[in-house]
């Protein structure tokens, strides 16, 4: 097995996309002191998204990169890397990012991204996971928090947590209600690394006591 850190207070670098509410969630639980961890730093590649107005009104620095400014994805992910070593960074978090991550991240954090995704993984990768859990019509569905790894939602898992789907259930009220679970979970796994309790067993997760 390998342990993936040491325990104490975590420097948190956030890659969203979107709205980042899963961020927010976050600093929530920071300043409650359920998360013993410090936001250092939020990178999105998208100019105009809620998340960048979200860090600076918590005074945390936020930077806009822009994917196309760059030959290719190494290029791009150095330019990310080298922003992350100026801060020093343990965990890097992703809060609604929309692209994979490549090799260049993937060799520099191994086991130190985390994503969350809105279904109970294996079931419903990627995209709009809500809209194919009420069309497949499972009676279950939830979120996963996972390790990142070269595939799409593919790494091991950290914590799950279910919610049940209902019969009048459409792709927002299921998503709603995913939220809720999301926000919880995600600071939860999170505060097992700054325990230093997560090790890696094959593409199991195992927590210690």
């Amino acid at each position: 097995m390998i342990k993936v850190m040491e325990a104490g207070r975590l420097k948190l670098a956030v890659l969203a996309s979107g709205r980042g509410s899963n961020f927010d969630a976050l600093g929530e639980a920071i300043e409650r002191r359920e998360l013993s961890a410090d936001i250092k730093l939020l990178i999105s590649d998208k100019k105009d998204a809620p998340a960048l107005q979200k860090a600076q009104k918590r005074e945390i620095e936020a930077h806009f990169i822009n994917p196309r400014d760059y030959k290719n994805k190494d290029e791009y992910e150095m330019d990310i890397l080298k922003k992350l070593h100026e801060h020093d960074i343990d965990l890097l978090v992703l809060a609604g990012y929309m692209r994979l991550v490549g090799r260049v991240l993937l060799e520099s954090f191994k086991f130190r991204i985390i994503n969350i995704h809105p279904a109970l993984l294996p079931s419903f990768t990627g995209l709009h996971a809500q809209k194919q859990a009420v069309d497949y019509g499972v009676k279950f569905s939830g979120v996963t928090v996972h390790i990142v790894d070269e595939g799409m939602d593919t790494g091991p898992i950290i914590m799950q947590a279910a919610v049940p789907v209902y019969q009048d259930d459409d792709e927002d009220s299921l998503a709603a209600r995913i939220l809720v679970e999301e926000h919880k979970i995600y600071w939860q796994s999170l505060q097992l690394f700054a325990e230093g309790r997560v090790w890696i067993d094959g593409r199991k997760v195992i927590v210690s006591p």
